[in-house]
């Protein structure tokens, strides 16, 4: 039976285990802690806790100067406005500085359905992976969450983390572990490879389930690090490969399509994309009818990998 998991849960109880391991850890939030789920933090470790109120930019501020004096910052908002608000002090003095800063972008990509484009994050990630000395994340499920916010405390420098508001599918074991870098293979196939992150390798999976009743066999890949992007694997992975489709829910420009594109620019396969169109959100009723209206489907994701596949069979 599928289970699925809420992530920001899983952000707020593994700040708890943190604290708890590392005195140094200490966690703001912009007056969204019940949504973040870093109020978990704050009733376990109140003295470490700071509430900043509706000013990302204090946040980061107070965050890196926290960071100076050997902390490890974990800073927390919507995603939306934790890389638009705060994207001065993020880059002028986390990220020149290297401080030690860890980033939550929460509620990302679409998944902030009822409030519309002004909320939902569709281009943080290019915005993140473009400044120097950041590393990004984007987990792919609640496991995957907890074992990347150990991750981020363990590297010295800042960290960019994306988190769904939602629920999403439980995909890994329990027992995994976190590698920088590393692609984790969730469907073996040898025609055509699909690259997924966050709540998208869940459609990446359902679309590769279709494919095999038509005879196609997909490899799906989850990429959990978006930065330093693993440019070297992906071509290996596409080698031999009929053709390679990336699949998120952020924009094509500057996101996973972006990247995959970059590390095939010498190799012969080619590539299509799932993604944003470079267009923002709007309101819904659900997740799901945004992705629907913005072609991030599974049988959107299906007829791509088909497409490539039929071609290079010509």
């Amino acid at each position: 039976m599928a289970i699925y998991a809420n992530p920001r849960t899983a952000y707020g109880e593994a700040l708890v285990e943190l604290g708890k391991a590392d005195e140094r850890v200490v966690v703001l939030d912009a007056d969204l802690c019940k949504s973040t789920m870093s109020v978990l933090f704050q009733d376990a470790f109140p003295d470490r806790y700071f509430e900043m109120g509706i000013a990302e930019a204090n946040m980061m501020s107070t965050a890196a100067g926290l960071a100076v004096s050997g902390k490890i910052a974990f800073a927390s908002s919507f995603a939306v406005f934790a890389t638009g608000r705060a994207y001065d002090q993020i880059r002028q003095t986390i990220s020149i500085g290297k401080l030690n800063v860890k980033i939550c972008g929460s509620s990302c990509g679409l998944s902030d359905f009822g409030d519309g484009s002004t909320h939902q994050a569709v281009e943080d990630v290019a915005i993140m992976c473009a400044i120097p000395n950041m590393t990004v994340l984007t987990p792919v499920d609640a496991t995957e969450v907890r074992l990347a916010v150990r991750a981020a405390a363990a590297i010295q420098g800042p960290v960019y983390m994306r988190v769904n508001r939602n629920p999403v599918l439980d995909l890994l074991e329990k027992d995994a572990t976190f590698e920088l870098g590393k692609y984790r293979i969730l469907w073996q196939g040898g025609d055509v490879l699909l690259l997924a992150h966050g709540v998208m390798v869940e459609k990446a999976l359902a679309a590769a389930a279709i494919l095999e009743k038509e005879g196609i066999s997909a490899k799906v890949a989850s990429v959990a690090t978006m930065k330093p992007f693993n440019y070297q694997g992906t071509a290996e992975l596409a080698q031999g490969m009929k053709g390679v489709v990336t699949v998120e829910e952020h924009s094509y420009i500057g996101g996973l399509a972006a990247a995959v594109a970059f590390a095939l620019r010498c190799s012969s396969v080619p590539m299509d994309f799932v993604a944003m169109n470079d267009t923002f959100g709007q309101s819904a009723h659900k997740p799901e009818d945004l992705q629907m209206a913005f072609g991030l489907t599974v049988e959107n994701v299906a007829e791509k990998a088909r497409n490539l596949v039929n071609k290079a069979c010509r």
